[in-house]
This record gives C-alpha cells, sequence and structure tokens, in this order.
C-alpha cells in the first residue's frame, strides 16, 4: 500500500510538471530574495529564454516559460517561484489586460550589455550597485576614463556612474582628507591619467567625459548615477569649459564670476542652482539638501509615485515594488531641492513635507537618465572606510530594488502610447 502512494505522488509530481508551462517568480511579500529574482531575469535572458514583466502584478512579478534550468537556478539562488499551467498564465495575463487594472505585461526581449564607470583601483568607499549587481550575479564590465575616450560606451547598453566627481575636485574630500595615502594616491592616478590621455587638468578630462556620456545618452544609452555622480555630473556640464576650481585641485584660481557663467541648458536636471565656492566645504551646490534638511532618521522616508501602468509603462517600471514607502538614506549627496529641479523632469519617489526628490528620471535623445540621491539603501548613513553592507542580510530590500529595476528596464519592449 505505502508503495502504491509513494507512486501515485511521484506521478502526481510528474503530471504537475508537465502542465507547468510557465514559472511565476512572485515579486510581493512571498518573495525569499527579491534581489536575485532580478538576477534569475537577467539570466533567463541572456539564454534567449521568454520572460514579461508582470507590471503592477504582486509587486512587478515575472512571468517565464516553463524550462528545467530556470527552475534549477531559482532553487540554487533561493529565489521563490511558483510552477503554473497554461490557462493560469493566460488568465493572469487576461486579468492583467483589462482596461479597468493598473496593470500591465511587458516583454522582456534581450540582456543588456552593463557597464560600471568606476576607478581601476580601490577606493575606501563602496558603490551599492556594484554590490547589488554582484549580489543578484548580473554580469557588467568596469570601464574608466581612457576607456571612454577611446568610444568604448558604444558597445554598452546601460551605464552606471560610481560615485564620482565630475568636477575635478576630488570630492571635496580636501580638508578631511588631504594627508591620507589613498587621497594622495587618487589625486595622482587622476592627473597622470589626465595627462596620459591628452588633457591638461583633471578637471577637462571630466568634462570631457561628462560630453561624451550625455552623447551615449542622446544616442539612445541607459544612465544610471547615485550619490554625488548626479549633481557633480550636471554641474560639470553647466560649467563647460569655465573654471570653478581653486588652486588646491588644479594649480590656479578659479573664475571670480564663475557663478554667473553656468549655462543651465547643458544640464539633464536641475537649474539655477549655486556652486559652493569654498574649497573646504563638503558639497557642491545647493542642489543638494544634504546639509539644510531637518529629518530624523526615525522620520526619513520617501514615497514611490503610482503611475498608469498601461499610459506610462517607463516610471511604472522604474517603481516596481513590493513597498510603496522607502526608508530614507543618507550619501554626499541625499536628496535634491525640488525647486532646482527643471519642469520637465520625472519626480518617480519624494519627501513632500521637506520638498525633495530621491528619485528623479528623464529622456535626453534616443535615452534615458536616472538619477537616485544617497549611497546605501541599507546604511543610512555610510562613512568613508566603513565596511560594504552585506545584502545576505538585506534580500528584501526595497531600496535596492529601485536600482535593479533600472538594471532590466533597457530590457523591455516599451510600447508606444495609445492615441
Amino acid at each position: 500500500m505505502k508503495k502504491v502512494i509513494v507512486s501515485m505522488l511521484i506521478m502526481f509530481s510528474l503530471i504537475q510538471v508537465s502542465n507547468a508551462a510557465y514559472l511565476l517568480i512572485p515579486m510581493d511579500e512571498k518573495q525569499k530574495n527579491h534581489l536575485k529574482a532580478y538576477g534569475i531575469t537577467f539570466w533567463v535572458l541572456q539564454n534567449k529564454l521568454e520572460a514579461q514583466w508582470l507590471l503592477n502584478y504582486r509587486g512587478g512579478s515575472f512571468l517565464i516559460q516553463y524550462n528545467n534550468d530556470v527552475e534549477t537556478e531559482c532553487v540554487v539562488r533561493g529565489v521563490s517561484y511558483e510552477t503554473i499551467a497554461d490557462i493560469k498564465a493566460q488568465n493572469i495575463l487576461s486579468e492583467i489586460a483589462l482596461d479597468e487594472v493598473n496593470m500591465d505585461a511587458l516583454k522582456l526581449e534581450k540582456a543588456p550589455k552593463m557597464a560600471v564607470y568606476s576607478p581601476k583601483d580601490k577606493l575606501p568607499w563602496d558603490d551599492a550597485v556594484t554590490m547589488v549587481l554582484t549580489y543578484a550575479e548580473i554580469p557588467y564590465d568596469i570601464v574608466y576614463d581612457a576607456e571612454v575616450v577611446n568610444g568604448d560606451l558604444a558597445k554598452y547598453d546601460w551605464l552606471h556612474l560610481h560615485h564620482e566627481d565630475f568636477t575635478g575636485q576630488y570630492g571635496k574630500f580636501y580638508a578631511a582628507y588631504q594627508n591620507m595615502a589613498w587621497y594622495r594616491s587618487q589625486v595622482h592616478n587622476s592627473e597622470a591619467s589626465a595627462l596620459k590621455l591628452g588633457f591638461a587638468k583633471v578637471s577637462d578630462l571630466k568634462l570631457y567625459v561628462a560630453q561624451t556620456i550625455q552623447n551615449y545618452v542622446k544616442n539612445g544609452g541607459f544612465l544610471f548615477a547615485m550619490c554625488s555622480a548626479t549633481d557633480s555630473y550636471d554641474i560639470a556640464l553647466a560649467a563647460s569649459h569655465v573654471d570653478i576650481i581653486e588652486s588646491m585641485f588644479d594649480g590656479d584660481h578659479a573664475d571670480a564670476g564663475m557663478q554667473d557663467k553656468l549655462n543651465y541648458e547643458n544640464t539633464f536636471a536641475f537649474k539655477d542652482f549655486t556652486l559652493s565656492k569654498n574649497p573646504y566645504e563638503y558639497e557642491f551646490s545647493d542642489i543638494d539638501a544634504t546639509t539644510s534638511r531637518k529629518i530624523s532618521e526615525q522620520q526619513d522616508f520617501f514615497t514611490l509615485f503610482e503611475f498608469s501602468a498601461k499610459w506610462d509603462p517607463v516610471p511604472t517600471m522604474l517603481c516596481q515594488n513590493h513597498e510603496s514607502i522607502i526608508k530614507g538614506f543618507m550619501g554626499q549627496t541625499t536628496a535634491y531641492k525640488k525647486s532646482l529641479i527643471k519642469s520637465e523632469v520625472l519626480i518617480l519617489g519624494d519627501n513632500k513635507v521637506a520638498g525633495e526628490a530621491r528619485y528623479i528620471h528623464g529622456e535626453f535623445g534616443k535615452g534615458t537618465w536616472t538619477f537616485y540621491g544617497g549611497h546605501d539603501p541599507e546604511d543610512y548613513r555610510h562613512f568613508v572606510g566603513d565596511k560594504p553592507t552585506d545584502l545576505d542580510l538585506h534580500p528584501n530590500s526595497p531600496g535596492y530594488r529601485l536600482i535593479l529595476n533600472n538594471v532590466l528596464f533597457p530590457a523591455a519592449k516599451k510600447k508606444k502610447l495609445k492615441t
């Protein structure tokens, strides 16, 4: 009798597998590891298998054509999944297609080619994006100034800007760290690289890099940046060919009329900002709200906006999450003052009470850019030299999910707006 029951159970499980036409990777509270779930979906695309992103369905779940190897990967990586029959999958898609529900299904077409703009030498800070890409097992290449100057950006669909200072002021760490070995090494390596690449100053090289990245976006690239790589980038573009840095950074004095010579038309996101002229101040301009905000850690949150999945699929993709209220986190650039954001920029997440935006997005030419304020979504105040975050302790981080939304965003087939 016992053998008969075992045989029946085995037969029943085989029938279940044979009827399982799809794997549903839920992205709501049922998911054990949200971050690695993105890696599974990326792996599926790498292997040219079919996948759909179910916007606003159970936290932005993924529907994948059944494959034994995919199921094995889910088991190995600890990602929750459900095997479902074709008829159930079709019912889900029919529900999503209803006009009265704010959902949509987007086909994910191919795995984007990923690059991270980052220095080759180890610096005393880590980067949330490279950490989560590694944790999710999403492959990427490291590129830096030489690769940008040599035209390598054309090889990539998606580019992240690591913690960077595009103004040539070395992060404005001079006051606190000028005598540290890592700081002196950074200055030496940056100056040597600039000369080798044919630039008289580091600031000239960084401007060229910033403008090259802007052309990359204009030609269809997807750009994602966090922390000081966001405002320092726009400042560099606005200050094109204007000396805004003092002698300790480049050997000569800044232009006394620098503020009046800024061209805000050159920037992606920000307008009418005032530069910080003090070389000893750990701030680039008044774009950032870090020093002026009066919010305690316990009250520091921002809210994601809800968009129409069928009419506005791009911002909807970027905001997919199992939580709509995200705990805040600080950085050299923590949040953006709303009054200094261009009117055409789309705010994806904000703190209305504080009058600041944390997550913004825009189009430029054929491409897009997304800026995300703060340094590490799971370390409220990350200092130079602190240990990197252990993402095994935060597999369901909603703050890190926003980064990975941007990673998959280029893979989606964008639907034309209805007329």
